[in-house]
Formats: C-alpha cells, sequence, structure tokens
C-alpha cells in the first residue's frame, strides 16, 4: 500500500533533513508532507532539496498543521512523526508491517516505557501521567503515553474521525477516537535527545490538554 509521512515543523533545520533521509530509507517510494509553519530558519529549503513537499501553513496550531497535511496525503497509510528527530525512523517499517498483518487501525508510539532522564525529564514525565489519568477516568481509555506525537494509521480510519482539536491536543482527540472507532495499540519506542529548542510550552500546554479533556467528555 502507499505510505504518506506527515511532519509539521518550524525551525528544524537540524534535524529535518535527517529525518526525511530516515524515512525514505525505511520505506521505498513513501511520500513526504512537510507543513511548516513560518519557519525563519532553511527547514523549507532542507525539506524540498530532499524530496519533500513543503505546505506553508501560516495559521497556528498544531492541529492545524496536521489537518492541512493530512488532507493532502495521497497514502493510504499515514506515518506521523515530528522533524525534531526525536522519533525513531528505523522503526517504521517493522510498525507498518503490525499494522497491516494484525489488522489494526492505529499504532501510537509510546516513549514512557523505555524512557530515561536524559530524552523526558521526569517534570514531563509526571505531567504525562496525570493526562494519562484523567483520560483513564473521563474516558475509560487506558493509554501509557497518551501525549505521543508518532502515530501510523489508515487514511480512510482517519477520515470518519470527526471534530479534532486544531491545537496540541489534537494527538489526544486521535487517539480517543482511534479507540472508539477502531483497533489501538501503543508499541514501546527509544524517545530521542532534542537538539533543537522546545515548541512546546510544558505547563500552558499540559493545562490546556487537561482542560480540553474535561471539555470533550462534557461535549460528548
Amino acid at each position: 500500500m502507499n505510505v504518506t509521512a506527515v511532519i509539521p515543523t518550524i525551525n528544524e533545520e537540524g534535524t529535518i533533513g535527517s529525518v526525511i533521509d530516515g524515512l525514505l530509507k525505511a520505506v521505498e517510494g513513501i511520500e513526504i508532507i512537510v507543513v511548516d509553519t513560518n519557519s525563519t530558519d532553511r527547514t523549507r529549503e532542507i525539506a524540498r532539496a530532499r524530496g519533500a513537499t513543503v505546505i506553508n501553513e501560516t495559521r497556528k496550531g498544531y492541529g492545524i498543521a496536521y489537518k492541512t497535511g493530512l488532507n493532502l496525503a495521497k497514502g493510504d497509510i499515514i506515518v506521523c512523526m515530528d522533524g525534531d528527530n526525536t522519533y525513531p525512523t528505523d522503526i517504521v517499517k517493522p510498525l507498518l508491517d503490525i499494522l497491516q498483518m494484525d489488522e489494526i487501525n492505529f499504532i501510537s508510539c509510546d516513549r514512557m516505557t523505555l524512557r530515561t532522564q536524559h530524552n523526558y525529564t521526569s517534570l514531563h514525565y509526571i505531567g504525562n501521567s496525570v493526562l494519562n489519568f484523567a483520560m483513564r477516568i473521563l474516558f475509560k481509555i487506558n493509554l501509557n503515553d497518551s501525549q505521543s506525537g508518532m502515530w501510523i494509521f489508515y487514511k480512510e480510519f482517519y477520515n470518519k474521525m470527526k471534530n479534532l482539536s486544531n491545537g496540541m491536543s489534537f494527538s489526544e482527540d486521535i487517539k480517543i477516537d482511534a479507540v472508539r472507532l477502531g483497533k489501538l495499540i501503543e508499541v514501546p519506542i527509544k524517545y530521542g535527545i532534542r537538539i533543537s529548542k522546545p515548541k512546546l510550552k510544558t505547563w500552558n500546554d499540559g493545562f490546556m490538554n487537561l482542560f480540553h479533556l474535561f471539555v470533550k467528555r462534557i461535549q460528548d
């Protein structure tokens, strides 16, 4: 089946080339869409030079960037990951095999199980654990890493999802809908060490994601 990778970026010139190279090596013929949100460095130039389709999304929002890329994706299967080289590209092919052989709709990569103090701080671990607990209480969904940003799923399955967030909580929403609509599994991965400037605002985004879970529960 055809595979498309969707990667949201902002100022990832130091890593985007490695991410694209890794994906091209892992999956022959993969389509790569980079959705860039107003980078001021050479991110777009480097991505184009590697053969990626680059979309300039001027609107802010993690979810908006993903929706833009996913709407343009031609692949039957979608690979989503960040452009900062923290998620491993060499595991993509095995995950694609698992998705197809085991009749799974959605794979979410779990950073928590194999975490270390070097690649995932205690503060982030505690915050993620709180959000995992809230999701379990509010939606009866038990995940090790509700905030993971690497997923593999069928495009047709994604098209069934409705009302996904435009912001950082897009990551929560897509997993909640995946559990509701089909079969989701988590696969532990070794999360890399970030070398670029973090885009996540730990306290603000954490509280907003927690608040969003309560709002989503009420709206449901």
